[in-house]
């Protein structure tokens, strides 16, 4: 009985210590976790693109048409040109690069969704109709490239189930992405107050472009065709960012227009050298000024040492 007792207690014993060590084991996950976390935490303030806004307008040597503007070199982070770059604007569907962040952190690209009447409610003009099936890859390419509205509404009722939902998402991002003076109240940008800063655009773009490669490689393509789930013929999206047509390369971008934002357009650009800037203009008073001005702002920018 007295050798029983002893077995039994070397079994507590034993079975103490493996729970012991489970525990530190635990632990030491949940540090490692902890760990991880603030890196991914830092990483993501990391990729904000921060830099540093001037007290002042940098406007000398060149005079734009437009409400706001900035330009900065994206290697060394300095500003080359800003003009009332901290002016809160109408971004119209620049906001869509926000509404991309937050679909492709809940991303299934072959994903079919159906274009519902709400979706295609007051939605201005769409390549969609409603009852179409589309998979959520081909809405994605027409709500970057070709700025559709009814595309960006069925994807975030896809991802949040209301809009309402979705739009409490878009501004969380916009938080985490330090741009605290942008507002988000739906995904198109439809609604004039939907607003940012010339500086957080230029913030927004570049977070896009590097914590999300799908969107720098939509938003660089001049064309994409593809095919509803349930119609016979093909359809062709050609980007609204006529840039990508010039002599310098987009690495990223989103245009934007309603009556009450004028011309926009935030963009990433690259030279011959593989130098790149970031341009950003809001409130151009036509669609060819907006690009006009960019390109007069990029030939700027590049002239300038970084």
């Amino acid at each position: 009985m007295k050798h029983n007792r002893n077995i039994h207690k070397s079994i507590y014993i034993l079975l103490s210590l493996a729970g012991l060590v489970i525990l530190a084991v635990i632990a030491q996950n949940v540090i490692i976790a902890e760990s991880a976390s603030k890196s991914l935490t830092a990483e993501i303030k990391k990729d904000c693109f921060s830099f540093t806004l001037p007290d002042s307008n940098i406007a000398g040597g060149i005079r734009l048409r437009l409400k706001s503007a900035i330009a900065i070199d994206n290697a060394t982070k300095k500003v080359l040109y800003c003009y009332n770059a901290d002016k809160i604007w109408p971004i119209a569907s620049i906001s869509k690069l926000l509404t991309a962040m937050v679909v492709l952190d809940h991303y299934r690209p072959d994903t079919i969704i159906a274009i519902s009447k709400e979706d295609s409610r007051q939605s201005s003009r769409s390549l969609f109709r409603t009852g179409e099936k589309v998979k959520a890859r081909d809405l994605l390419h027409a709500a970057l490239m070709q700025s559709d509205n009814r595309a960006a509404r069925a994807l975030a009722r896809s991802v949040a189930g209301t809009l309402d939902k979705f739009v409490v998402m878009m501004n969380k991002k916009a938080k985490d992405l330090e741009m605290l003076n942008t507002i988000m109240y739906e995904p198109t940008g439809l609604d004039e107050r939907n607003s940012s800063t010339a500086a957080e655009c230029a913030k927004l773009v570049n977070a896009a472009m590097i914590q999300y490669p799908e969107i720098a490689r939509i938003t660089s393509l001049r064309s994409y065709t593809f095919k509803p789930m349930n119609r016979r013929n093909s359809r062709r999206l050609v980007n609204t960012n006529k840039l990508v047509y010039s002599k310098y390369r987009v690495c990223a971008g989103k245009t934007g227009f309603i009556n009450e934002s004028a011309y926009c357009l935030t963009t990433v650009l690259e030279n011959g050298s593989g130098r790149k800037v970031t341009v950003v203009v809001l409130g151009a008073p036509g669609p060819q000024t907006r690009f006009r001005e960019a390109r007069r702002l990029a030939t700027f920018a590049f002239s300038k040492p970084g």
